[in-house]
């Protein structure tokens, strides 16, 4: 194991937002499980806080002072297509684990995004484009293989270290370090989706309110306005646009989508239609979110009702400071009890998710710092809960207890108690213990 201090070769830290500057006492990037356990008790010996990274797509706590474990070299996907899961590996991405899966027909509940670490976005808790069909990827976990504080190996699933079990699900690293988890595939080889965009209306989201009323599980869904800015990165129709965007993912036929999706291309004459049929390895081009690291601010919550009062906040308080303000459409298996319960909650009260981000120099994330507590402000009336688990990170951070149900919250800091009493993992948004 290589324990590189500031100066040394190794040194490496890697955030995509690198608005949250930072600086380990040192960094480690381990090559197999062992070596993570030893990486947690040499922490111990020195007195202090492990952080870890994978990708480096969580914006949370720095980790200043603390033993930063990159999982970045600890990569594999062993797919079982019999039993329809995958062991993936601290490491992985979402797109490794999404080919992998689709060689056999099956697909994993992964997010938006290829670029972000599977293992992360799942203990999140994880919205992705199934779901409304199959819920959050949190639900789908059969087994973890976690370093605890302590510096032991250990296995968590519904019949072994159950309350570690549960608890590490939604949490993210607040338990210990995963080094690999089981999950399983659902039967998705293809998609009708894609992406709408138009001029920015509130008449569309209007339409929209109306239209997910309609329509089945099998479609998920998201809205967003979007203020993109005028760099040849933007394709030439939609640089430097208010925009609306509408993102599709539709696991019916071809056939079926055009028709569910035929009332929002009459709405209004489309920039760009890129709505089709596809393999469900290129599911990550709904969204076509950023891969390149920058500087970037964020806030998120739930809300129980879309109202035209709603929107019409929303639309009000979605001002130039703001790059994207975006509504999932949740609901069908996402409101629904999981077969294997997690701390994910507020599920049968929620509606929407409401996300908003920005990226750019630090007067213009100022700005949206304050516009994005003025835009949750405006919303309160609708808002259930605080800040949403699967996307807790910024300024959220502040208020992290909110984002769970009140007795998972008191549940969490007492298992928090026994799995780790020191708190040494308590770079990330923090669950003391009790």
């Amino acid at each position: 194991m290589n324990v590189a201090t500031p100066g040394e070769p190794g040194y490496e830290v890697t955030r995509f937002n690198t608005v949250v500057q930072e600086k380990p006492a040192a960094v480690v990037r381990p090559r197999s499980a062992e070596e993570v356990a030893d990486a947690v008790r040499y922490a111990a010996n020195k007195g202090w806080p492990v952080a870890v990274q994978a990708t480096g797509h969580a914006s949370t706590t720095p980790a200043d002072g603390a033993l930063l474990v990159n999982t970045r070299s600890l990569t594999g996907v062993e797919v079982d297509p019999a039993a329809r899961t995958a062991r993936v590996v601290a490491g992985t991405r979402a797109g490794e684990v999404v080919a992998a899966a689709h060689a056999h027909g099956l697909a994993p509940i992964n997010g938006a995004s290829s670029n972000v670490g599977l293992v992360g976005y799942t203990l999140g808790g994880g919205l992705g484009p199934l779901g409304r069909q199959y819920g959050f990827a949190v639900d789908h976990v059969r087994s973890l293989e976690i370093v605890t504080a302590d510096g032991r190996q250990v296995t968590a699933s519904p019949d072994e270290n159950a309350d570690l079990f549960w608890a590490a699900r939604g949490s993210r690293g607040n338990f210990g370090v995963v080094t690999a988890l089981t999950t399983d595939l659902v039967p998705v080889a293809r998609l009708y989706g894609g992406a709408l965009f138009f001029d920015a209306d509130p008449a569309l989201l209007a339409l929209y309110r109306e239209w997910v009323a309609t329509v089945p599980e099998e479609m998920t869904s998201s809205i967003a306005l979007l203020r993109l800015p005028p760099i040849d990165a933007i394709p030439a129709p939609l640089r430097g646009k208010f925009l609306v965007n509408v993102r599709i993912a539709y696991t019916g036929s071809a056939a079926d989508g055009e028709q569910l999706v035929k009332p929002l291309r009459e709405a209004a004459p489309a920039i760009i239609d890129a709505v089709r049929e596809m393999p469900y390895s290129e599911v990550a081009t709904i969204h076509n979110d950023p891969t390149e690291p920058a500087p970037g601010v964020e806030r998120s919550g739930l809300l129980g009702a879309l109202t035209p009062e709603t929107l019409d906040a929303l639309y009000a308080e979605a001002g130039p400071e703001l790059t994207v303000v975006e509504l999932r459409h949740l609901g069908g298996a996402l409101g629904r009890a999981p077969a294997r319960p997690s701390p994910v909650g507020f599920r049968d009260r929620s509606a929407f998710s409401v996300f908003t981000a920005t990226a750019g120099p630090p007067e213009a994330l100022a700005a949206a710092r304050a516009q994005g507590a003025r835009l949750m402000s405006a919303l309160s009336p609708w808002r259930v809960g605080g800040p949403f688990v699967s996307f807790l990170g910024g300024a959220d951070l502040a208020d992290v207890a909110s984002a769970y149900e009140p007795a998972d919250y008191e549940r969490l800091r007492a298992v928090k108690s026994e799995w780790d009493p020191g708190n040494v993992f308590r770079i990330n948004h923090n669950i003391p213990p009790a």
